[in-house]
């Protein structure tokens, strides 16, 4: 064996570890029992310290010393350089963050996730409070062991997505609320197209059947996936051959399911096409933030689902092709509907309170908000006793509307109570990348484009696993928008398209 392939298997070790910690994190938000919660914790939490005790390991820092040695004559880009220099950056890391404080916060979030629920099912923000506190505390202090200069928030934004802080986002989400803003406006003064039959109920097994369906469309391998239910939507994988979605149903809302299903497809299509070569490697594992996961951040990884659920799945192209699949797998429902009513009606403009239900032009207000308050919380400007009335006004503030309990405010999202603090931006710049991915694929390869409107989705997974899935964690976000549309990130296609769907006349 050579010096990298014992590197290789070192570090395969911690894939294999983290792999399990993503089975104990399925399991858990999706049948364990509600008692489990406290040793479930434990458990995740031993096995986290151990992923990042193996990465600080003597052995693992003579091996990738040594490796690093033998591929110095690589080119820069080479995907052995580059394991090996992501290999590095986390040995540095993690001798930076107290072993014990990873152990707490990992353990924190099946505690958090436990109350979290029960907060839901209270309808009472008081209920995951102290929770929330304890998971601010043990943020604060990782943030302070990574290092900071101008804000807390950009040591922990950093573990999702790369090179973006504070003050980027600032910059970000200025340029887009004042692009959003008017595209937004003028669409909610249209008069509402018709809906009423999107809130007629639906037998969850007639909903799972048409969801399914499109997902495999999409072409996720059910062979080496599949789909539960969970509280909140999800993915997970446990490697690329292993992958699993979850969604949620609500009788008498079938959009929930179907474009929680497309949404997450998305995530699952990126982790069963990374290149198998990088299978239990560096490169299919997030070192840094110890996760098993092969997307290059949680924004490139949001990327794709937000282009299979929005650009792929609410396109007229779509209906006008899967109607007649929607209505013979819940039949008698939507005899009534055309195709053309049903485009209009999931892409119509309406102020909502979920994030997850929201129509695409309020989205990301939603998400900008959550960024706000994560970093007050963060500073200390925000109490988290304060949180429930800081949302209320934020919400009032850019969507004008009320909200009415803290089920529909606050407490909606999972990504508090399992340790996320500052994953949030990555949806947004999810939305700005699918985009610039989309106006890339038009102008390149307008084929794919024809035959995705045509109810052919293989070209479009094959430009994307060719040009995006397939590298795995080899090069940065910004460094594969460069590759494949010539430039970083930029705003101009989302508004562009934003525009184009919503602010015509016919939409």
């Amino acid at each position: 064996m050579t010096h990298y392939d014992r590197f290789n298997a070192r570090f395969g070790a911690v894939n294999d570890v983290l792999n399990a910690v993503n089975v104990l994190n399925w399991d858990a938000r999706t049948m364990m029992p509600a008692q489990a919660s406290a040793t479930r914790s434990e458990q995740v939490g031993t096995l986290t310290e151990l992923a990042r005790d193996i990465i600080v390991s003597t052995q693992s820092r003579e091996l990738t010393a040594a490796a690093a040695e033998e591929t110095a004559h690589l080119p820069e880009t080479a995907a052995e350089r580059r394991a090996v220099l992501q290999a590095q950056q986390a040995i540095d890391f993690h001798t930076r963050v107290p072993g014990e404080l990873v152990k707490a916060r990992a353990a924190q979030h099946s505690v958090a996730n436990d109350a979290w629920i029960a907060a839901r099912k209270a309808n009472d923000f008081a209920v995951f409070a102290p929770h929330l506190a304890e998971m601010l505390r043990l943020s604060k202090l990782y943030a302070d062991a990574i290092g900071w200069e101008e804000h807390p928030y950009d040591a922990l934004v950093g573990l999702y997505e790369p090179g973006e802080t504070a003050a980027s986002l600032s910059t970000l989400f200025g340029a887009l609320r004042a692009g959003l803003k008017p595209i937004y406006d003028a669409a909610i003064a249209r008069p509402a197209p018709r809906s009423d039959f999107l809130f007629r109920a639906v037998p969850p097994e007639l909903q799972r059947k048409f969801a399914a369906r499109m997902s495999e469309a999409f072409t996720f391998d059910n062979q080496r996936g599949r789909l539960d239910i969970s509280v909140h939507p999800f993915e997970v994988s446990f490697t690329r051959n292993d992958v699993r979605l979850t969604t949620r149903y609500r009788e008498t809302y079938m959009p929930m399911a179907l474009f929680g299903t497309l949404h997450e497809t998305g995530h699952g299509l990126y982790e069963q096409n990374i290149d198998p070569r990088y299978t239990r490697s560096v490169l299919a594992t997030d070192l840094i933030g110890l996760y098993a996961v092969g997307g290059t951040s949680f924004g490139a990884h949001e990327s794709q689902s937000r282009l299979w659920e929005n650009h792929v799945g609410r396109s007229r192209g779509f209906w006008q092709r899967h109607m007649a699949d929607l209505q013979a797998d819940i039949p008698e429902h939507y005899d009534d509907v055309t195709a053309e009513e049903f485009y209009r009606g999931v892409t119509r403009v309406s102020a909502g309170l979920t994030r997850v239900e929201s129509d695409e032009m309020s989205y990301d207000f939603h998400i900008m908000l959550r960024v706000e308050l994560e970093q007050a919380m963060l500073d200390g400007s925000l109490a988290v006793a304060d949180v429930p009335g800081a949302w209320n006004a934020a919400i009032k503030r850019d969507l004008g509307l009320d909200v009415p309990d803290d089920l529909q405010g606050c407490l909606q999202d999972i990504h508090w109570s399992v340790g996320y603090l500052g994953s949030f931006p990555t949806y947004t710049i999810g939305n700005i990348t699918a985009a610039q991915l989309m106006d890339t694929a038009r102008t390149t390869a307008p084929e794919v484009i024809g035959a995705t409107e045509a109810g052919n989705y293989a070209p479009l997974a094959g430009w994307l696993r060719d040009n995006i899935w397939r590298h795995g964690r080899c090069f940065s976000r910004d460094e594969l928008l460069t590759q494949v549309t010539g430039r970083p990130l930029e705003i101009a296609p989302y508004l562009a398209y934003l525009t184009a769907r919503y602010n015509q006349e016919e939409n």
